[in-house]
């Protein structure tokens, strides 16, 4: 697992994309600070740029460098829920403008697995993840159903857990500073 690690930081760190299995599906990712990195992935998944991406963290600490201010709710959440759970945080700070929604806000994670953690801990900064497939068609459950032009249009593709299926994307929740909670996808 090390070596792989260390091949999608050199990709993250210039500028490249990867293809990695996360916490719930396999994922598209780059550096979420490099607005050119995040335009090659809306240009990959043929998705417009104004519907914002989800980005990985490795701990609380992380997420408060791109989150102005992040509700006490937020971090009990993710302290207690069994199941991958995707908060959306208003004032997005500290990342690439196209990354962040057209009401500023971002959606972050913060993964349940040990892959995942390695990279985001190790990476300087947070990590898009979005999911293997083009815009509009179906998110692959295993990496044998992610479709050529995805395999091709990355930079390095993690060598690790191509045989793991994966259940769902995701749960995702809204937090609004004003106290507002939505359940967004469960």
């Amino acid at each position: 697992m090390n070596e792989e690690i260390n091949n999608a930081l050199q990709t993250l760190k210039n500028g490249g994309l990867i293809l990695y299995p996360t916490d719930t599906v396999w994922g598209i990712g780059c550096d979420a600070t490099n607005a050119e990195a995040v335009s090659k992935i809306y240009k990959l998944k043929q998705r417009i740029d104004n519907k914002a991406l989800i980005c990985l963290v490795a701990d609380d600490r992380m997420l408060k460098k791109y989150v102005k201010s992040v509700p006490e709710v937020a971090l009990n959440i993710i302290e207690v829920t069994n199941k991958p759970t995707t908060i959306i945080y208003d004032d997005a700070q500290n990342l690439a403008s196209n990354l962040v929604a057209d009401d500023g806000t971002i959606a972050i994670r913060i993964p349940d697995d040990e892959f995942c953690y390695q990279l985001s801990r190790r990476f300087p900064g947070a990590i898009v993840s979005t999911s293997a497939n083009i815009s509009g068609e179906a998110t692959p459950k295993s990496f044998k159903e992610i479709v050529p032009a995805i395999l091709k249009g990355v930079d390095y593709v993690v060598n690790l857990h191509h045989e793991k299926i994966c259940a769902k994307p995701s749960s995702i929740i809204k937090l609004s500073n004003n106290g507002v909670v939505k359940v967004i996808r469960e």
